[in-house]
């Protein structure tokens, strides 16, 4: 005998509960860890024992390999900051973008950034953005492919224009004053942002990044806007605009929120009959009828210039019982309308709408002027009587049935949102939204017109940056024919991928509800829309001449020069030629920008490549569903015929976790420098970068994003849990070289081979996870794996023959030949969530050269021999097996138990066969995946069983080459209390006595 006596010790291994399909255990238990009981010893024994089993323990200590690795458990505070600056830093972050971009005969892959605003800090919608983006990049490059990625900025555009003049802090600035001091505060927000993107990991060249406000970018919008008014997709009109007063200048839907807690005086005003429809008439007779409107704006009476209603409904003319007044309306609308009226109405005659026709009424307010009765189909019967006052300069609908009927369009609003003269003494200078509302709704009381006024709580459209009420008013405009280009953009939508597929719908509905955009602003900080006008007939200059001209000088010097520059140079006697125009003299420059959605939407010719200027994926949340992606696809569609993207990624908007929108105003904004860095305070931990990226990667991103506390706390926890997992991988792998020590997928332990099997089926489900930007299902798929796949199943049964087989041996080199596999599969397929810890591990990894980094070695590398159908039956039926003998045990160690498990001839016999070819053994690949001391296999159970034997039966369905083989099997199980004494090494139940080692363990320690 090698070795002394020595006295039983306690066991010590997992306890086994009820588990599903491949057993269960913990993740990492301390190899050396005991109690004081052990089987067959009372607790009083076991205690007198204690000493003496910590001295076995002691002597066998430095024989067992146990994990060793420098990757530290956990990191946290400023060790975990400049851990992932560090890793920025050697693993070359920076130059990443610039290194795959250079790579040669790769597939490409683009994804075109929307350009952020840039008027402000970075904030946690940006980081769900640009890190999504970033992922999906990531992922692409991993595996192969070439990404174009040029991150860009919206420069232009109010917001930034007002903070620029608050700045200022002066009047009667020109605008090349504004435009600078425009331009330096964007330029500030853009760096502010940048760095910001930097810190989160995001991929790119930050040296070679798109500006709206560049005037290469500027060239090239301007020729997008040259093709589309070639193609007269682009003209100038007069007619109704969303206009704001506070802004003073006209806006596109896009540029419009809408306030549901919006508070009008709504009225109810009669417009005497002064023609009556011939059937009135003859119904009534030639009593006084008055047409009774609704309106939620009585500002816009004095602008009436008809009543129009729907003919194919039906009207009542009723008596009023409490003054006999008869008035016109809808029959559905009567009974509602008698509450509101706080009266009963009498019908007095019944007609249809269309019988309506050849009334004429008397404007309330205007003495002398009348207005017709005509028919629209924009009447409804939801809300008012049915009847509706129409001011064709103050409504869309209203300026259609003007322009059917050929009724004057008059504006008595100014750009302050004022009336002007032609609205009357009374009214003229008093604000459209306050005194000039009470002043018309008094006129209408004091000439008896006004039936009721009400207060009324409804959405209405606000400026989205002055977030105040916005109005509809007549103005000369620059419009895009959205109308026209509506079938085609559908056309070509059906071409593109949209995820979530829902928002497609939504896309639809935009486009059909957009029959126009107005694209001219009447400010300074933009890209002036290049038109000249004739001083004495107003009459615009514009074509492909002037426009090109304009462009090349814009593409050198920028737009600043359309004010710097005089008129000669911006139209000279060589365009003026081509023009067949007058002298320059006969010329002024516009005044006009471009909208900054057209700004924005023109991006993809500005930055796309020339060979198929169509991006693989546009990646934005949903309120560009009515702005970039929509403006993006109406000026491709009009100039290519193309949508500019093959794919729509829509994702929803970050919120508290309350679901509340964050504001500045109710203190609930996460900042996700706060996210990272922590607070001075204390109040926030430092999460670091990879925190925030594993929270836009779990989250749904295809509703609302909740961010706070409790969402960053156990993204932490499980990025820790993935960290440790990591660790013992690694830990395991010391002194590994695959390179050299790698053992073949044919030679593995089968156990070993299967979770190839399980690993490459990880990976393809990983990668199609990725390739549908779902990294939430990357994110479960990993806890997925590792929890029961890693933790309960393979890392429990494997650690004996990790720790206590020989070194050198086949069987623990076979698994760590898996262990590895598993290590670089899982490590790869986090890193583009996790670039930093992705990269700490690789570089503690085995297997590459020191210098070498993640990033630049490619996607998991999984190969089609680990897939083992046969094989994969084999374990998952031991596994099965397994179960029902953990079932029979609740609380009690499996390693205590010998097995007989009993299977007839059959396909299932076999499999266990290939798993244990002796009939009984105490270290087969059947014993370690049913953790038992002894396992003994045989076609039938014998009869002369112990009194204390547990036996338990089951099936296992056999389902191999795609169903063409399949097999129920049966099986039987007994287990019984081994004989065996455990190993003072090992700690398996496979000693003969108690003062001696096991077989395993003599030989391994006879060969040190």
């Amino acid at each position: 005998m090698l070795l002394c006596r020595i006295s039983a010790v306690s066991r010590t291994l997992t306890r086994w509960g009820r588990r599903s399909h491949r057993g269960g255990g913990l993740l990492y238990r301390s190899f050396l860890c005991s109690s004081s009981r052990c089987h067959g010893v009372s607790a009083g024994e076991g205690n007198a024992q204690s000493a003496e089993q910590g001295s076995a323990q002691g002597l066998y200590r430095d024989t067992v390999i146990l994990p060793r690795t420098e990757f530290p458990m956990k990191l946290t505070g400023q060790k975990l900051l400049d851990r992932e600056v560090q890793i920025q830093e050697k693993c070359g972050f920076a130059s990443l973008y610039t290194w795959q971009s250079e790579r040669k005969g790769t597939k490409k892959f683009c994804l075109h950034d929307g350009p952020p605003y840039a008027n402000g800090d970075p904030h946690v919608g940006h980081a769900l953005n640009k890190i999504l983006k970033d992922i999906h990049n990531r992922f692409e490059m991993l595996r192969g492919r070439q990404v174009h990625y040029v991150p860009g900025w919206d420069c232009h555009g109010l917001p930034i224009e007002l903070k620029a003049l608050g700045e200022l802090g002066a009047v009667d600035l020109s605008p090349l004053q504004i435009r600078r001091q425009a331009r330096q505060f964007a330029n500030g927000a853009i760096e502010r942002q940048k760095a910001a993107f930097q810190r989160w990991g995001v991929m790119a060249d930050w040296g070679q990044c798109y500006y709206t406000y560049d005037g290469t970018y500027e060239a090239a919008q301007l020729k997008v806007f040259q093709e589309m008014h070639s193609k007269g997709f682009i003209y100038q009109d007069y007619k109704p605009v969303f206009w704001s007063p506070s802004s003073r200048t006209a806006l596109a839907e896009a540029e419009l929120e809408y306030n549901p807690e919006h508070l009008s005086k709504t009225i109810y005003a009669t417009f005497p009959l002064v023609t009556l429809p011939p059937k009135i008439a003859s119904k009534t007779g030639q009593g006084d009828v008055s047409v009774l409107v609704w309106t939620t704006q009585p500002w816009t009476i004095p602008a009436n210039q008809a009543v129009c209603y729907m003919p194919n409904a039906q009207y009542s003319v009723v008596r009023r019982k409490d003054n006999s007044q008869l008035l016109l309306m809808a029959t559905e609308r009567s009974v509602t309308l008698a509450a509101v009226l706080g009266t009963e109405l009498e019908s007095v005659a019944t007609l249809t709408g269309s019988e309506l026709e050849g009334g004429i009424c008397k404007h309330p307010t205007i003495p002398d002027k009348e207005v017709p009765l005509l028919p629209a189909n924009h009447v409804t019967m939801a809300k008012g009587t049915g009847l509706v006052h129409t001011a064709p300069a103050h409504g869309m609908d209203d300026y259609s049935v003007a322009s059917q009927f050929q009724l004057p369009v008059e504006c008595m609003v100014d750009e302050d949102g004022k009336f002007t003269e032609l609205a009357g003494p009374e009214l003229q200078h008093l604000s459209v939204f306050k005194e000039g509302n009470e002043k018309v709704i008094n006129m209408l009381k004091d000439c008896g017109a006004l039936a009721k006024e009400e207060d009324f709580v409804h959405s209405y459209p606000y400026d989205w940056r002055t977030k105040k009420p916005v109005l509809i008013r007549p103005s000369k405009q620059w419009f895009i024919n959205t109308g026209s280009l509506k079938d085609k953009a559908k056309d070509a939508l059906q071409k593109v991928r949209v995820l979530p597929e829902s928002a497609r719908n939504s896309l639809v509905t935009t486009l059909d509800q957009r029959t126009y955009w107005c694209i001219s602003r009447q400010r300074s900080w933009g890209v002036p829309i290049p038109v000249f006008y004739h001083k004495d007939t107003g009459e615009a200059l514009i074509n492909k001449h002037t426009v090109s001209h304009i462009a090349g000088l814009f593409k050198t010097k920028g737009s600043d020069c359309w004010w710097e520059l005089p008129m000669d140079t911006l139209l000279p006697e060589n365009v003026l030629k081509k023009s067949k125009a007058g002298p320059v003299t006969d010329y002024v420059r516009g005044e006009d920008v471009l909208d900054i959605w057209f700004d924005s939407g023109a991006s993809w010719a500005a930055v796309l490549e020339e060979t198929d200027s169509r991006a693989d994926a546009y990646v934005e949340g949903k309120d560009q569903i009515g702005g970039w992606f929509l403006s993006s696809l109406l000026t491709s569609v009009a100039v290519r015929n193309k949508a500019p993207y093959k794919s729509l990624v829509v994702h929803g908007f970050a919120v508290n976790e309350k679901g509340e929108k964050m504001s500045k105003s109710l203190g609930n904004v996460v900042d996700p420098d706060a996210v990272i860095n922590g607070r001075k305070d204390g109040s926030i931990p430092a999460y670091g970068a990879d925190v925030l990226r594993w929270w836009v990667a779990e989250s749904n991103i295809f509703s609302e994003v909740q961010i706070g506390p409790s969402a960053l706390t156990s993204a932490r926890d499980n990025i820790n849990k993935v960290r440790n997992t990591l660790r013992f991988l690694l830990g395991n792998l010391h002194g590994f070289d695959p390179r050299a020590q790698a053992v073949e997928a044919k030679e593995m332990m089968y156990v070993d081979q299967y979770m190839l099997h399980l690993l490459r089926e990880y990976s393809m489900k990983v990668t199609d996870a990725y390739n549908e930007f779902d990294a939430g299902r990357v994110i479960r798929l990993l806890q997925a794996f590792i929890t029961r796949d890693l933790s309960s199943f393979y890392f429990s049964i494997i650690k004996d023959r990790l720790y206590c087989d020989p070194e050198e041996s086949l069987g623990r080199r076979s698994c760590q030949t898996a262990l590895e596999e598993i290590l670089d599969g899982v490590m790869r397929s986090i890193a583009p969530i996790l670039p930093h810890l992705a990269e700490d591990v690789y570089a503690h990894a085995p297997g590459h050269d020191e210098e070498e980094t993640l990033f630049r070695s490619g996607w998991i590398k999984s190969s089609s021999v680990w897939k083992q159908p046969g094989l994969e039956e084999a374990v998952e039926g031991a596994c099965a097996i397994r179960d029902s003998f953990l079932s029979s045990i609740p609380g009690k160690n499996a390693a205590q138990y010998d097995l007989t498990i009993a299977i007839e001839p059959g396909l299932l016999f076999e499999l266990m066969e290939s798993l244990q070819e002796d009939p009984s053994s105490t270290s087969s690949q059947l014993v370690e995946l049913m953790m038992a001391a002894r396992v003994n296999l045989s076609s039938a159970l014998p009869r002369d069983l112990p009194s204390d034997t547990l036996v338990n039966r089951g099936t296992f369905l056999i389902n191999l080459e795609g169903g063409v083989i399949r097999e129920e099997g049966s099986y039987s199980i007994a287990a019984v209390p081994t004989c065996a004494d455990r190993c003072p090494r090992c700690r398996r139940y496979t000693a003969e006595s108690p003062d001696c080692l096991c077989p395993r363990c003599q030989t391994v320690l006879a060969k040190a």
